[in-house]
Formats: C-alpha cells, structure tokens, sequence
C-alpha cells in the first residue's frame, strides 16, 4: 500500500469522525455538550472493530466498540435505522453517556457504522445530573438496552416519549439527542462519499491496513519497554457508603512485543457507585498505551491487539449487576491510569509522569431556575494539576487523562443557570515539588442564587496524587460548604440540599513532583 495513500485516507477518515462532533457540540442545547465538549465520535467497520476516531473523550472511544458491538448483535438493521444505548453492563459507561450508533448501507449492504456517544446533564434517577451517591444502578437513572429510537429514517415517538417522560429535562435531552441524530447522518453521508470515491474493495484494504499499521507501531513501542514483571497500587479512598481504601492492584507483564495487564487483585466491587465495568477499564489501560506512543499513529482496532488486560468478575473494575457504577467511569478510570503508569514508571521511569490530579472533581447540581421557574440540571468537571515527569513540570489547571472536556466558561454558566461563579483561579502552590513541579490544581467557588440540589463526587481528598523518584506528592483536594459566612468541610463524596445564597467551593489536586 503506498503511504502516501494511506496518509491522505487517515486523515479523510478521521476528518469525518471530528466533523460529527463539530455537528454535535454546535447543535446541541446543553453547556455540557455545547461548551464543555463533553462527547465522542469513531467510525466501526461491519464487525464494530474501530477503525477510526475524534481526538475527544479517551473513557468513551475506547468502550464504544462495545456498544457498537452489543447494537450489532441486539438488533437487525436496515437502511435509515440508529440504535440508542446506554447500559454500562452492555458496553456503556455510566448511564449520563448515551450512545447513538447507525449503519452506512451502501449498494444494499453495511459497509461501515459510525457511532457518537454524549454526557447528558440527566438521565433521571434519585439525584438531579444522575451522578447520586447510589447503591444500585437502578437509582442512577433510566437503562436504555439497544433498541430503535429511529426506524427506516422516523423517530420512534414512543420511545423517545419514554426517555423524555424519565428525566428532569426533557426539552434539553431532546435538543441533545437530535444532536446526536444529525452528527451520524452528516456521518454517514461523508462516508458514503469515501465509498464512492475510493470504492468498496478498496476501503476495505485501506481499512485493514490503516489498522495492521497501528499495530505494527503498536508492538514495536512495547517491544523497547523492558521485559519483566511490574506491579503498582493504589487506592479509591471510599466508595462514599463507608468503605474505606479499595484496592486497585495492576500486574503489568511485558514480553516481547505484548503486554499483559492483570488486575484480578483488586479488590471486590464496591456497595457505593464505584465500580467500574470492564469497557470503562479497558479504555483507562489503551488510554495509557495510546498516549505513550510518540509517533502520530491512527487510533483503532490495531493499537489494543497487542494488550491483553485481564479482570475479576465480582471485582471494582468488572463488577456483576446491578451494582451501581456512576462514578466508576470518572473516578475509578483515572485510578486505573495511575496504577498502570505507576507499574510503567519501573519499567520506563524517563517516559512516564508523576501521578496528575486523579478526580474529575464531579459536580451536579439541580433545582427550579427563578428566572423562568423551569427545572435545570447542570454537570461539569474540574481540572486540576497534572504530574510532573523528567521532561518538564505538570501543567496546571487542566483536564488530565480520562477526561478531555473543555470548562464551561463563566458566561456560559451564568447564562445558563442561576449560578455567581465568585471566584475561578489557579490554586498557586497545590502542585509537588521536585526537580520537576506538579502542576497547580483549580479553585472553582459558587454562589447558588436558587435552592438547590449538590452531588459531589471526588477523589485525592485524603491520599495524596503521588510523586515519583522522590518527587513530593500533589495537595489534596478541599471541598467546602459556605452558610452565612461560615464554612464547613465537606468528604469527598456527598449530597446536600443546599439554600439560596450558599457557596460550594473546590480546590482541586496538585500534580505529584518529580525528582
């Protein structure tokens, strides 16, 4: 295949892919998809293998394929049809993400998929943003299995009226959900064009080979880490229902051009929302592989073949229904990436950094808006410190690892919702120390000028983002209520009703140091 070629197909295919979420974000309603970006896009060949993606969310790309899959196999499709899903034990992450896959026919058969999966700021269940201190995923919210919501190009009213007859706000789920419906048709018309300029035959070889090359570079990468055995801990401070230091225990294995990543000895699924399905650690680990590869190569199939990951039914990181898994997917994701870095840190200590942030710091906060007297719901992630590594300092105040959103701008929020945002800064002096510094984390403080509804959920208040090689670790995170003026900490993970006139205020983790 001449590389020419087969760089000029990469980059038609991948532009197809960033095209959907462009489509996506600028038509959606809510400041979570539109400002935040809060969402994903990838094209699948007819078996559902990834053949290429946005460079968006890395917790969402590298699960979709399951989804994909799951839809291919749960229904049959016609020309014109998109299946909606969101269950986590079905390829899903947290039920927030809703996926939308489609098929592209082209002369009467599947010739490719393409999928887009976005956060909605709610999906029902006992907490507004759908983000509760649960103990079952039957109270994180509605459970869409995959099914039809367009047939033969027509919206399935019915179940859209489900969906829409579960969630606190309906008009804005609407709005992101034919969002969704507009990014896989601009999807499928742009590769239906690739088909008819390059042909079926031929996108399939180019398919094949654009992931046989990923692989090649894949494996060549793994093959310069040295051989050996590594192993790493680190923990979830509490699954926010009183258990405490819950184990997440990797035991890399390199030999030759494979590696092994074997997590059984982690510790058993978690009563609270912790728990994280076996899609959302398999992305956390290809994540980690992906970002180290110093060459700009395709993500797809061909980059996870040479990875095998291996996980414990029962355990936090392969949990078994109905436990719930809300806060797996943002909190216990970033654990797994630490733990995984943590191992390669003895392999390749110059390639790997300090532990970063390790939370999304993730807010919900809903209640009745004053200005329209309309039901809102509103969700964010705050970035924080990254760590430190022996090419430069942490950068600060940014979105690290398994999150890659935007922030939501403080006229967007305030537009938005009946928030004063008091105070937005870099928190100066959070980051470890080192002959490389940690990255400084965030202070992010609201005013809430309505009642309302607050679910925290967090990480790093307790035990540290670690340095490395003697590296200081980063500071830990704060979470404080203010009544009156007078403040009060709160844990890392909790729920609240919260008056008109009270201040949340976080102060997100440092970057570990490196010395």
């Amino acid at each position: 295949m001449p590389p020419l070629l087969l760089e000029v197909f990469k980059n038609r295919l991948s532009s197809v892919a960033e095209e959907m979420g462009i489509v996506l974000q600028r038509t959606s309603f809510s400041p979570n998809i539109k400002e935040r970006k809060d969402l994903s896009c990838a094209i699948f060949d007819p078996a559902g293998n990834l053949v290429a993606q946005a460079d968006h969310i890395p917790v969402h790309l590298g699960s979709m394929s399951s989804s994909v899959r799951e839809a291919i196999n749960s229904v049959s499709f016609e020309e014109g049809d998109m299946v909606v899903l969101n269950d986590p034990y079905r390829g899903g992450t947290h039920l927030p993400d809703i996926t939308l896959v489609a098929p592209v026919f082209h002369d009467g058969e599947i010739r490719f998929f393409v999928a887009n999966r976005a956060h909605h700021s709610d999906i029902g269940g006992i907490s507004s943003g759908s983000m509760p201190l649960s103990s079952s995923i039957y109270q994180e919210g509605l459970i869409i299995p995959p099914v039809k919501l367009i047939k033969r190009g027509e919206l399935n009213r019915e179940l859209s009226s489900l969906i829409l007859s579960n969630v606190r706000t309906p008009e804005e789920r609407l709005g992101d959900i034919s969002a969704q419906v507009m990014a896989n048709k601009v999807g499928i018309n742009r590769m239906r064009e690739l088909l008819d300029l390059y042909g079926v035959e031929s996108m399939r070889k180019l398919c094949t080979e654009l992931i046989s090359y990923s692989e090649r570079v894949m494996r060549s990468y793994i093959s310069k880490i040295p051989e050996g055995t590594y192993e790493f801990e680190d923990f979830i401070e509490d699954d926010g229902m009183g258990r405490e230091d819950i184990g997440i225990r990797v035991r890399l294995s390199v030999k030759g051009s494979s590696v092994r990543v074997d997590f059984s000895e982690s510790d058993d699924q978690t009563e609270g929302p912790f728990n994280a399905v076996r899609s959302v650690t398999l992305s956390a680990v290809y994540y980690v592989f992906r970002s180290l590869l110093p060459e700009d190569v395709p993500t797809n199939e061909g980059c996870f073949r040479p990875i095998e990951v291996i996980t414990r039914r029962g355990s936090v990181l392969d949990p078994v229904p109905p436990a719930p898994v809300a806060g797996g997917n943002v909190e216990t994701s970033q654990r797994v990436v630490d733990v995984v870095l943590g191992a390669l840190s003895k392999a390749i200590p110059e390639f790997v950094p300090a532990a970063s942030q390790g939370t999304m710091n993730n807010l919900s906060v809903g209640g009745l808006d004053p200005r329209n007297r309309e039901s809102f719901t509103y969700y964010e992630t705050i970035g924080g410190g990254m760590g430190a590594w022996a090419g430069g300092d942490g950068e600060s105040a940014v979105h690290s690892h398994m999150t890659n959103t935007m922030n939501t701008p403080v006229e967007a929020l305030e537009h938005a919702f009946p928030f004063l945002i008091r105070e937005y800064s870099v928190r100066r002096g959070s980051g470890g120390e080192g002959k490389r510094r940690g990255g400084d984390g965030i202070v992010r403080e609201i005013e809430f000028l309505s009642d309302v509804e607050v679910t925290v959920l967090s990480e790093r208040r307790r035990i540290p983002p670690y340095g490395l090689f003697g590296g200081e670790p980063g500071e830990r995170g704060i979470n404080m209520v203010f009544r009156e003026g007078r403040g009060e900490i709160r844990p890392g993970k909790f729920r609240e009703r919260l008056r008109k006139g009270c201040i949340l205020r976080i102060e997100t983790p440092g970057g570990g140091g490196y010395a």
